[in-house]
C-alpha cells in the first residue's frame, strides 16, 4: 500500500507563501501531487507535517481552512491507495494521482448535480431538473461560487447553509425544499459509493411545515371579477387568467398554460395534470368562454393565451408569462384591498376554501387542496364522478 504525507515547499523569494503538496511513495517510487494551498514557512510544523497558527494570528481561520482541507485530501488520497490494494491489481503512484484527480472532476458536488441535471433533462423531467438547478444556484450563492467536493459535505456545512438562508429571511419551506433536493443529490452519490454516508443533514430541518393557507373570500373574488381593468391591458389579463384558474376549480397555471384546443370536446375540458398525471375532467361554462372570446384565437395549439407563439420555447415563455400576471396580480390586490401576496396559487386555495364554505362534502373536494400532501387530494377527485365535481364547481360560480 501507498504512503501518503503532507509536504511543504517554501518560496525562493523572501517573505512569499510556499506550497503544500502531496507526497506518494508506492514501490519504491515517489510522486508529488501539488495542492492549490500557500502558506508562509512559519506556518508549517515540519514534526507534525501540518499547517499551524497562533491563536492571535490574523490567518488562523484561514490556516484551521486549510488544515481541514488537507486532512480530507490524504483521507482521499488514502482510501484510494486501499480500494486499489482491495482490487488486487497491479497499480502506481501515478494510478492514485489519476484516480484523485478524475474524482475532483467528477465528484465535486457542483459537478455531481449538474451531470444530475443534464439526466434529468434528456430523461424528459425537465420540471424537476429546474428544481435542482434552483437549487444547486442557490447552494452555489451561499458558497460564493467556490465549488465543495461530496465527501466534504459536513452537518457543520449544511447548517450554515440554513442558517445563511434564516438571516435572509427565506421561509422555512423555501430553505426544506432546497436541503431536500441536495439531501438527495447526495444520497444518489452514496448509492453509487462515491462517498461514505456521513449523514450530513442530521441537524437541519428537512420536513414541510403547514403553510398559512392563502385563501381569499368568495366576496373578495367577486370583487375581483367586477374590476373595470379596461384602460390597463396587462392588469384585466393578469385579472382574467386568475379568474379562470378559479373557475376551472383551482387549475394550477402551468396545466393552463399547456391546455389545447384538442383538450376542450362537447363542452368539457379533459387533460392530465403534469404535475401527478391524474386525468381530470372539468364542464366548460358560458363564464369561461367569455373570457376566452375577450382575446384574439391563439396561434399555437394550446387553448388559453398564454403560449401564443408556435416555435419558440414554450415552457419559458410560460414561465415568464406567469411572472408578469404574478406581478401584476399585487397590484390588483391593493386595489381591493388585499394584504395578502396575490399569486396564481391563490386562485387554487381560494376554490378549495370556497367549497369548503358551500357546505360541499369532503369527499368531492378534498379539504387537501389545503391538506398536507397534494396526493390525497387527487385521489379524492379520481374516485368521484365528473359530474358530482362539475355540479359543486357551479354552485361557486353561481356565486361570483
Amino acid at each position: 500500500m501507498a504512503t501518503i504525507k503532507a509536504k511543504f515547499r517554501p518560496s525562493t523569494v523572501a517573505d512569499r507563501e510556499g506550497t503544500i503538496y502531496y507526497q506518494i511513495i508506492h514501490k519504491r517510487r515517489v510522486r508529488q501531487l501539488l495542492s492549490d494551498y500557500h502558506v508562509f514557512s512559519s506556518e508549517w510544523d515540519e514534526n507534525r507535517l501540518m499547517v499551524t497558527a497562533t491563536q492571535k494570528s490574523d490567518r488562523r481561520s484561514y490556516i484551521l481552512s486549510i488544515r481541514e482541507h488537507i486532512r480530507w485530501d490524504v483521507e482521499r488520497l488514502t482510501k484510494i491507495s486501499r480500494k486499489l490494494e482491495a482490487d488486487g491489481l497491479s497499480y502506481t503512484a501515478d494510478d492514485i494521482i489519476d484516480e484523485f484527480n478524475r474524482y475532483a472532476n467528477e465528484y465535486s458536488l457542483f459537478n455531481f448535480m449538474e451531470g444530475i441535471i443534464i439526466k434529468l433533462k434528456q430523461n424528459g423531467k425537465v420540471r424537476t431538473s429546474e428544481t435542482y438547478t434552483a437549487a444547486l444556484n442557490s447552494f452555489k450563492k451561499f458558497r460564493k461560487d467556490e465549488d465543495i467536493m461530496l465527501d466534504r459535505l459536513t452537518s457543520q456545512i449544511m447548517e450554515a447553509y440554513e442558517a445563511w438562508h434564516q438571516n435572509r429571511g427565506v421561509a422555512p419551506n423555501t430553505i426544506s425544499f432546497y436541503t431536500r433536493i441536495l439531501r438527495a443529490v447526495y444520497n444518489r452519490a452514496v448509492e453509487e459509493e462515491v462517498v461514505e454516508n456521513r449523514n450530513p443533514f442530521r441537524h437541519v430541518y428537512t420536513g414541510v411545515d403547514k403553510t398559512v393557507k392563502r385563501a381569499l373570500p368568495l366576496p373578495i373574488i367577486k370583487k375581483i371579477k367586477s374590476l373595470n381593468l379596461s384602460l390597463t391591458p396587462s392588469l384585466d389579463y393578469a385579472r382574467d387568467m386568475f379568474v379562470l384558474s378559479f373557475m376551472l376549480r383551482g387549475m394550477s397555471f402551468i396545466d393552463m398554460a399547456y391546455l389545447r384546443k384538442t383538450d376542450l370536446t362537447n363542452g368539457y375540458v379533459i387533460y392530465r395534470r403534469r404535475k401527478t398525471g391524474h386525468q381530470l375532467t372539468i364542464e366548460w361554462t358560458k363564464e369561461m368562454q367569455l373570457i376566452l372570446d375577450k382575446y384574439p384565437e391563439n396561434a399555437s395549439d394550446y387553448l388559453l393565451p398564454i403560449i401564443r407563439n408556435p416555435g419558440r420555447n414554450d415552457r419559458c415563455t410560460y414561465r415568464n408569462v406567469g411572472y408578469n400576471i404574478n406581478h401584476n396580480l399585487k397590484e390588483i390586490a391593493k386595489k381591493v384591498g388585499v394584504n395578502i401576496p396575490l399569486t396564481l396559487y391563490v386562485a387554487r386555495h381560494s376554490w378549495a376554501s370556497a367549497a369548503k364554505a358551500k357546505g360541499i362534502h369532503i369527499n368531492v373536494i378534498s379539504e387537501g387542496m389545503g391538506h398536507d400532501s397534494e396526493t390525497t387530494t387527487q385521489i379524492y377527485l379520481a374516485s368521484l364522478d365528473a359530474s358530482v365535481v362539475d355540479k359543486a364547481n357551479s354552485l361557486i360560480l353561481k356565486s361570483l
